[in-house]
């Protein structure tokens, strides 16, 4: 099978990589929309721009566009034009089904391509899924804040096993999702077993909004060589 996977940089977008290389699909192409406003609908907006450096280490094909408007329906009308001139037979999306806005918009705009949408982990526990990133050796960074009990002390943090606890109580106390679907937080993946390199990020900004949100830019990175032995082949 022929897929797409919109592709935003973050944890569930990087784990659905995994899953169509684990299933043996032939991944097309990674496309990614980076909004140019931060009240889109469908799509993450920091550092997205970073999914050019991404799919170049990944070895993947990548689309790149960008997204002005703040309608569902607008929004998915860019990933409709994009899958009817390259065509697929799947859009794989990240997470595990809870986006339903994003899911929605983006499978009435391409019905009649007769092309399928799902999540790559559709109905699977996201906190479970979240640890698995971790043992793996995925270096997960928190890129933006938008719920009451995380603020500027969690842009550019690190989920790890040790702050992974931490931010376990903070959904419990405050009420948002584990895994952030719902946009109470973004993440960008630097780091990964199926990486060949990795992404260190030398120079970064906290915008902060207000109290509760705000989003990393990343102002400098580099791209460092890994021991070929870390990385794993599907």
């Amino acid at each position: 099978m022929e897929v797409a996977v919109l592709y935003s940089g973050g944890k569930d977008s990087t784990y659905a990589i995994e899953r169509c290389l684990q299933k043996k699909w032939k991944i097309k192409y990674l496309l990614s929309v980076k909004p140019t406003r931060n009240d889109c609908y469908l799509f993450h907006y920091p550092t997205v721009e970073l999914t050019k450096e991404l799919s170049q280490i990944l070895g993947l094909k990548h689309i790149y566009t960008t997204c002005d408007v703040a309608d569902p329906v607008q929004e998915a009308k860019i990933v409709r034009d994009i899958v009817a001139q390259n065509p697929v037979d799947a859009l794989v999306l990240g997470g595990i089904g809870l986006q339903e806005t994003q899911l929605k918009s983006i499978r009435e705009a391409v019905f009649d391509l007769g092309v399928e949408v799902f999540a790559s982990h559709m109905g699977e526990d996201h906190e479970k899924l979240v640890r698995e990133m971790i043992e793996k050796g995925y270096d997960i960074r928190i890129t933006q804040v938008a719920v009451d009990g995380l603020g500027k002390p969690w842009v550019g943090k690190k989920i790890s096993k040790e702050t992974f606890p931490q931010l376990k109580k903070a959904s419990e106390q405050f009420g948002f999702h584990i895994g952030a679907e719902g946009g109470h937080y973004d993440t960008l993946v630097v780091d990964g077993p199926i990486f060949n390199k990795k992404i260190e990020i030398t120079a970064s900004e906290v915008h902060m909004e207000d109290e509760l949100c705000g989003h990393l830019k990343v102002t400098g990175f580099t791209v460092v060589e890994k021991n070929p032995l870390l990385r794993s082949v599907y």
